[in-house]
């Protein structure tokens, strides 16, 4: 593609944009492949195991990238309509009766924000445990305090922040490497372990189908639905594609197409990394003694038996683990200045600006996502159950604001999406029908123990984190909708808080 036609498509994103209620303060610079996100691969590993074993983690893995697939269908649909950073929140508010439209934005939008949050965090926290587990090959007898920990993630967080803050310009080329290097990897890991296997090889009876539930403590078919966690995590983040929206050259076809194809290209990846590893499992009681709880490293020293060689195939993963933090710290900082944009948060106008010296990059908001993270990750010094909730609190979150778009576009008929770049066509219904059922189960799974019977530590207290959140921001929409309304001179009454909103030209954004 010659630069006249980038020019003419961005001149067409622009106009595009601008309908939409916006004015392009982005540069694009991105295609196809600079926003095909990469999966944490190692991510099922440990729960999995707990779950039930290779059983789940080879069959579990296909069976939520099929589920995951409707929802990702579902999302590219309406994304090729409104393709814009600000995704799902203005989705709904574009998407719902013009009655209930402000309430469901906001509420979606800050299900969007904490979603994008604490993924963020998740990802940046678990590449700091990567780093203790591959410390742990060479010291085994070292467990890492909980500070130990924090300063670790510290450091993942600090270069993630530096490459989305210095270095913009270069991510679209940084994630391009990411790509080859994860490709590339799963490739150096196939053939190292299917050659060396020195902890000894699986009957296909095992690898393919060995299932033990013992020690969940669940019955073997809820057991099963545990160890399905893990994998759901890795796929949470399949929405923040659409955050990169102002920076992609013709997001209404790119954005879609890079949003449906992730699945896919996820799922073989993940396949072909599990396969000969289920093939050549070191003893599964051994890998869940691992006092870090993250025995990625011990499993591939096992596996290669040695230290040299099992940290080698560790650095492939965490290299994995830092191309992702920086890509999904990106995807958070451009989410939380469309948020900012729409005066949604406090002090808006501060988060909202995009510094033009340092190659478009909305340093006040990246800054401030990177500073929550931060100060949510402090809850890990004193109970790591409670740090760990956010974990499920993420999936939650992201889940609800991905299925209420698509639940509201489904329950009006799909006749909004008809006219969408990207069309379902008739099967578009019973894809959206799918995606919205797998996203309330995974809620319910999320809210759910893995191991039983409950005790301080093994309890999931993401349920009640995600409510206090939702009552969080409901009381917060009271109480702007009451000041708008001292604002404007109009009554105030419990209804109009409920369905309240200005009437504005359709092409406006939700709350200015």
């Amino acid at each position: 593609m010659g630069t006249k036609d980038v020019v003419d498509i961005d001149a067409v994103a622009r106009e595009g944009l601008e309908k939409l209620g916006y004015n392009q303060e982005m540069t694009r610079t991105r295609g196809l492949f600079h926003i095909l996100f990469t999966y944490g691969l190692a991510a099922p590993i440990a729960t999995s195991l707990v779950g039930g074993g290779p059983a789940v983690m080879l069959w579990g893995w296909i069976l939520v990238s099929a589920l995951t697939q409707t929802l990702a269908l579902s999302l590219a649909e309406i994304c090729s309509k409104y393709p814009i950073s600000a995704g799902a929140y203005y989705w709904c508010y574009r998407l719902a009766s013009p009655r209930y439209k402000l309430l469901f934005s906001w509420i979606n939008g800050w299900l969007t924000m904490v979603g994008n949050w604490t993924i963020t965090l998740s990802v940046t926290f678990g590449t700091a445990q990567l780093v203790v587990a591959g410390a742990g090959i060479y010291h085994p007898d070292w467990v890492a305090t909980p500070w130990q920990t924090y300063v670790i993630f510290l450091g993942v967080t600090a270069v993630a922040c530096a490459f989305c803050l210095f270095f913009n310009k270069y991510l679209p080329t940084i994630d391009i490497i990411c790509a080859c290097w994860t490709a590339l990897g799963i490739i150096v890991i196939l053939i190292c372990v299917s050659a060396k296997a020195a902890a000894g090889r699986r009957p296909p009876s095992f690898a393919l189908g060995g299932f033990d539930a013992s020690a969940s403590g669940w019955t073997p078919g809820w057991s099963f639905f545990i160890g399905l966690l893990p994998v759901t995590y890795t796929y949470a983040a399949i929405g923040m594609i659409a955050s990169m929206a102002e920076e992609v050259h013709n997001p209404s076809e790119i954005l879609p197409r890079a949003i449906s194809w992730s699945i896919p290209i996820g799922a073989i990846s993940g396949v072909v990394f599990l396969l000969p590893i289920l093939f050549t499992l070191p003893d599964v009681a051994i890998l869940l003694a691992v006092p870090s709880g993250q025995p990625i490293g011990v499993m591939f020293t096992l596996i290669m038996g040695s230290n040299a060689g099992g940290f080698g195939l560790w650095f492939i993963i965490f290299g994995i683990g830092m191309f992702c933090a920086i890509s999904i710290s990106c995807a958070a900082s451009r989410a939380t200045w469309a948020f900012a944009r729409d005066k949604a948060i406090p002090f808006h106008s501060y988060f909202s600006r995009v510094n033009p010296y340092l190659a478009d990059v909305p340093v006040n908001a990246l800054l401030l996502s990177t500073a929550i993270q931060v100060l949510l990750g402090l809850i890990y010094l004193g109970s790591s159950t409670a740090f760990n909730a956010f974990v499920g609190v993420a999936v939650m979150c992201l889940g609800a604001s991905y299925a209420m778009p698509v639940a509201i576009s489904l329950l009006n008929g799909r006749d909004d999406v008809a006219d969408a770049p990207f069309h379902l066509g008739k099967l578009g219904a019973v894809v959206n029908g799918i995606a919205v059922l797998w996203i309330m189960f995974a809620i319910v799974l999320f809210s759910m123990p893995a191991i039983i019977p409950v005790t301080e530590v093994t309890m999931n207290y993401a349920s009640a984190v995600f409510v206090s959140f939702a009552v969080i921001s409901a009381v917060w929409y009271m109480i702007s909708t009451c000041q708008r309304h001292v604002k404007l001179g109009l009554d105030i009454d419990p209804k109009s808080l409920i369905r309240w909103s200005i009437p504005l030209h359709w092409s406006a954004s939700p709350f200015l």
